[in-house]
C-alpha cells in the first residue's frame, strides 16, 4: 500500500468509527450497479450525470411520447378521437424519422421476432390480410 492510500484507509476507518457514515441515505439497501460497458469510457461519467439529472435526448423523450401515445390510442373507444391522437401519433413517428439515419420501425424488433419465430418454429400464422404461408 502506499502512502496516500493508507491516509485514506485511516481516516474512512475513524469517520465509520465517528459515525459519520450512519445517517446516509439508501444505507442497508442494494446498490443499483449498471452495466455502462457499452458506453465510451470518456463518455460514462457524462451520461452518469445526465441520468441522475433526469435529462434524455430530444430522441428518447419522442420515442416515449411515441409509446405512450400508441397506449393511449389502443384503449381508447372514441373513433373520432382516435383518429386524432393517430394523427398526432404519425406526426412523432415521422419527426423520428428524420431525426435518425434508419427507420425506427426497423429497430422495433420486439414487434416482429415472435412473428419471425413463429413462422420457424411452423406455427400457424395469425390470420388477416396478406398472403397465406406456404408449407
Amino acid at each position: 500500500m502506499d502512502f496516500f492510500q493508507k491516509i485514506a484507509e485511516n481516516r474512512i476507518l475513524e469517520a465509520i468509527e465517528a459515525g459519520a457514515f450512519d445517517d446516509l441515505p439508501g444505507k442497508g439497501k442494494p446498490l443499483k450497479l449498471e452495466d455502462d460497458s457499452h458506453v465510451p469510457p470518456e463518455l460514462r461519467l457524462a451520461y452518469k450525470i445526465l441520468k441522475m439529472a433526469d435529462c434524455l435526448p430530444p430522441e428518447l423523450e419522442l420515442r416515449k411520447e411515441i409509446v405512450r401515445l400508441q397506449d393511449l390510442v389502443a384503449a381508447m373507444p372514441d373513433e373520432a378521437e382516435k383518429l386524432r391522437h393517430l394523427r398526432r401519433l404519425n406526426f412523432y413517428v415521422m419527426k423520428l424519422s428524420m431525426m435518425r439515419r434508419v427507420s425506427p420501425l426497423l429497430e422495433e424488433h420486439e414487434l416482429y421476432t415472435p412473428k419471425i419465430i413463429e413462422r420457424l418454429e411452423g406455427a400457424p400464422a395469425p390470420s388477416g390480410p396478406g398472403p397465406a404461408p406456404q408449407r
